[in-house]
């Protein structure tokens, strides 16, 4: 919908500030004035008044809505009397028919407002406090209106005039309300008949062509109008609050449209509409939270043309290089990002567009060097180039140190912070100085690790100290994934005293959580107020007409709206977007963390938590890995089936790229269920792929090339290729060794372990299920360990029946977090494992006691049909053939043997159902 411009200046009486003026005197009517219809309830005063805060703090918006516009609001806030608001709005509208209208109405808006002159007030008169947000702006449109000329009076009329008439002739509100309004619609002739205010309007317009011809060289708040009515039509920034079941894909493609099939009406007026500097800044920091949301969905080339047309237009506004440098780095062009960076910060030297507290001393005579070497290094981290990025923010470091930037430093270290614990680096040198550590001064050279503990303390530090709350925040982050991921290792590690208990603190990472939740509350300080409120208003009005709540995994569109107040649930709240992504990040971490430890529903709880609460206020990627995780687990504890097809819906909001999490998950649900029904081809190729999606370049994408090789080695293994799994599985420990990823270790030795077990040499592999359950215990991988338990149980039963006690003494051990924890698979293995254990038993009696065999059985037998487990099945249905056999119960002994049948002719011809698989992938 196009929007009505502003007039000139920076605050001006328009038609729709009066418009919300008469609202205003309905809220609050002046002594001595009565209401043609009363308030019901409080409830529907309260929604009013909440509808005007949003309006007068939206006022500074870059457009004004259409009364169009403003009557579908009041249709959704309206509840029962929106009939009569619109009625009452358009009909005071009609009779402002002379100058002394307007000049009496502003006289009666000034009884609305208290104060020590407001006399005496009558019994519940409702009066605006002058100091509050609805009061100063009516102050505000007082005073603009008492500073009018008689010409600027007779304008705004003509303004107001042509405001109401577009819309009423429309006849956009229903038959009903066309009735109703019949008589405001006759009122609207006398409009056409004033001619002196059509004499003023042309004159008026001719004052401002002749500006237009003088004025071609002059600062940007006076750029003429027709590039602005373009641009601003351009500009509708797309609204992401309500969680739909629309993909982020088309909401791409809707906001693509909106940029590339813009009209170019111009204001009826004809008349030149200037913007200021703040309002444009506005404008381009909303694109450039749009852009980090939607990442490449985001239009290139339309915007691209925006942009164009708003440089060639006010050339010295430098912060159009910045944002067309977002634009390309989001769509991976490196040569246009470099660019664009470079053209960014040679014009305007880093000083324009950054929040950066500034130096205490003068800077140099080259601008903010070090703010662009911190753009630049986060440029080579975005397009995976550890090595360039290290030596960039390196050198950034000097620079901020040199120039007494203390932000930028801190900024700095927090980006190498990020760069170290998300790349690999084997070694690094000349990072940290003595000022850092007094480590260094002594000639000790510290691991990766400490130098990132060190980093990640010093940034804390100095963020805390210059009060930057969000960089505060997100250093707590850093810390709680350190301590999550990493051993607590004392820097100094000889002696007699120092520490033998290497294990990482789950307390440590709550407690950084919890500190980087409370540091997130007082984000006020950092931003301005007007602007976080202005944006959060406009937002909040934009999504008025949309369905409220959220739906995660469901493909129902539709709910219940039948509440006049479910337009006011699940509305944008005020906290900025950045704030609300590093309260979702904390989320996400915590999903994070319960996994590693174990703890299935406290992971999918607060994914739920993030999908639900922050998804539509991060970024395509974070929200993407919320609905990774619950697609897992739906995977681990539902089956396939409900993960598939949980996983179509998750397709549809996120669009898969070369790197996308969706296309990951994908392609490791693929190769799971390959695996379990055993089509070993599928399973390589989705295996391949995964390891495509890695970057070639060392210590980048670790996470991939770990996940690919991991599942190569699985894959051999399913195809009984001991060595060669054994080969790929030792490579892998190599290189997480390398690169300190301990975590993945205790899972690549369990890999080994099970590999050994397979080959029949049970006490080779016992060492390494050992040492992966060493690791397991040392970070607190409590489901891993449950699962190294069960490992070792087999190994100790391929042994021989003696050991079977043993082993099942450590099933028992294990069982409670493998019940309460553990998915299916696990499960199920758990369960054969103790029925073997009792089978291999000489001291156990199946005809005494048979339901001890057979329960286990039976329940593994169920979650593996649900997997498609072919294997374990098989496995399950043939113990339980030989238990009926021993019972005698020959009936349940065939019905067990042809499920038994089934399962080993579905695992030898795997290829009738690769079809299907790859219909999938």
């Amino acid at each position: 919908m196009v929007g009505i411009f502003k007039s000139l200046g920076g605050f001006a009486v328009t038609p729709h500030k009066v418009s919300v003026c008469i609202l205003l005197q309905i809220f609050a009517p002046p002594a001595k004035t009565s209401v043609p219809f009363s308030f019901s309830t409080v409830a529907q005063h309260n929604r009013l008044g909440l509808f005007l805060l949003a309006l007068t703090k939206s006022c500074d918006d870059i457009l004004e809505p259409k009364l169009e516009e403003l009557i579908n609001q009041l249709r959704e806030v309206g509840g029962l009397l929106d009939h009569w608001l619109i009625d009452h709005l358009t009909s005071r509208l009609s009779s402002l028919a002379s100058p002394d209208d307007l000049f009496n109405f502003f006289n009666e808006m000034r009884g609305i407002l208290g104060g020590s002159d407001s006399g005496v007030m009558e019994d519940d008169q409702i009066v605006l406090d002058p100091n509050s947000n609805l009061g100063m702006f009516l102050r505000r449109c007082v005073l603009a209106f008492n500073v009018l000329s008689f010409e600027g009076v007779c304008h705004l009329l003509t303004n107001i005039g042509m405001y109401c008439k577009e819309t009423l002739s429309s006849c956009s509100y229903g038959a009903s309300e066309v009735e109703d309004t019949r008589n405001d619609l006759e009122t609207l002739p006398e409009y056409e008949n004033m001619d002196l205010e059509n004499l003023v309007f042309e004159k008026v317009n001719e004052e401002i062509e002749a500006k237009k011809r003088s004025t071609q060289g002059i600062s940007f708040h006076f750029h003429m109008s027709e590039a602005l009515s373009g641009l601003a039509e351009d500009v509708d920034v797309p609204s992401f609050s309500t969680c739909k079941t629309s993909s982020k894909a088309k909401e791409a493609f809707s906001y693509s449209h909106t940029l590339c099939n813009t009209s170019r009406d111009m204001d009826p007026s004809g008349g030149a509409f200037l913007r200021t500097n703040w309002q444009m800044q506005g404008y381009l920091d909303a694109q450039a939270e749009t852009i980090e949301k939607l990442g490449s969905l985001f239009s290139l080339n339309a915007f691209e043309m925006v942009l164009k047309q708003l440089q060639k237009m006010a050339p010295e506004l430098h912060r159009v290089h910045f944002l067309r440098y977002l634009n390309t780095l989001s769509h991976d062009d490196y040569f246009s990002a470099l660019e664009n960076v470079h053209r960014y910060f040679d014009y305007s030297a880093g000083t324009e567009g950054f929040d950066f507290v500034p130096p205490g001393s003068g800077c140099n005579s080259f601008g903010r060097y070090e703010i662009a070497l911190l753009c630049l290094g986060m440029m080579h981290v975005h397009f995976g180039h550890p090595k360039q990025a290290l030596e960039v923010l390196t050198e950034a470091v000097h620079v901020s140190q040199q120039q007494s930037n203390d932000t930028c430093l801190t900024y700095t270290l927090a980006a190498i912070g990020n760069l170290l614990s998300e790349s690999g680096f084997s070694r690094t040198s000349g990072i940290l100085g003595s000022s850092y550590s007094p480590l260094m001064s002594m000639g000790i050279s510290l691991s990766v690790q400490q130098q990132l503990f060190v980093l990640l303390t010093e940034s804390l530090r100095r963020a805390e100290s210059l009060k930057l709350k969000r960089l505060v925040a997100s250093n707590h982050l850093a810390m709680a994934k350190f301590h999550l991921m990493h051993v607590q290792r004392p820097l100094l590690s000889f002696g007699p005293r120092a520490s033998s208990k290497l294990r990482t603190s789950p307390i440590s990472v709550c407690k950084e959580l919890r500190l980087s939740n409370h540091l997130i509350c007082q984000y006020g300080t950092e931003s301005s107020t007007k602007t976080t409120d202005g944006s959060f208003s406009t937002t909040w009005l934009k999504n008025l007409q949309k369905p409220a709540g959220s739906h995660v995994l469901s493909r129902d569109p539709e709910s219940g709206n039948n509440s006049s107040e479910l337009p006011f649930f699940a509305q944008p709240t005020s906290i900025p977007g950045s704030v609300l992504q590093l309260l979702g990040s904390s989320y996400l971490l915590r999903a994070s963390a319960a996994e590693l430890y174990g703890s299935a529903p406290l992971a999918r709880i607060n994914a739920l938590l993030y999908a639900i609460c922050f998804a539509d206020a991060s970024s395509s990627s974070d929200a993407s890995l919320a609905y990774v995780k619950l697609i897992q687990h739906l995977a681990i504890f539902k089956g396939y089936k409900e993960a598939f097809s949980a996983l179509k819906v998750a397709e549809e909001k996120f669009l898969s790229l070369s790197k996308s999490r969706i296309l990951l998950l994908k392609l490791q649900l693929v190769h799971e269920h390959a695996l379990h029904r055993g089509c070993l081809k599928l399973a390589q190729q989705a295996c391949n792929e995964i390891g495509v999606l890695a970057s070639s370049v060392t210590g980048v994408d670790l996470d991939l090339k770990t996940e690919a090789s991991f599942r190569h080695a699985r894959t051999l293994l399913a195809a009984n290729q001991f060595s060669e799994a054994a080969r790929v599985a030792h490579s892998l420990f190599c290189l997480c060794y390398k690169y300190n990823l301990q975590v993945q270790n205790a899972s690549v030795l369990l890999l080994l372990a099970e590999i050994h077990k397979k080959s029949g040499n049970a006490v080779v592999g016992l060492p390494y299920a050992l040492a992966s359950l060493s690791f397991c215990q040392s970070f607190n991988l409590d489901l891993l360990k449950a699962s190294a338990t069960l490992t070792i149980a087999e190994l100790w039963l391929s042994l021989g029946p003696s050991h079977s006690k043993r082993a099942l003494n450590l099933l028992h051990g294990a069982f409670p977090m493998i019940l309460g924890h553990g998915g299916l698979e696990l499960r199920a293995r758990a369960f054969i494992v103790e029925a073997k254990c009792y089978l291999c038993s000489p001291s156990f009696s199946v005809s005494k006691d048979p339901e001890v065999v057979l329960d286990p059985l039976k329940q593994a037998s169920e979650e593996l049909q649900l997997l498609e487990y072919h294997e374990l099945a098989a496995e399950a249905f043939y113990l339980m053939a030989m238990v009926f056999d021993k019972l005698g119960r020959l009936d349940e002994r065939e019905e067990a043997a042809d499920s038994f049948k089934k399962h080993i002719m579905a695992l030898e011809n795997p290829e009738e159902t690769d079809s299907s698989l790859l219909n999938v992938s």
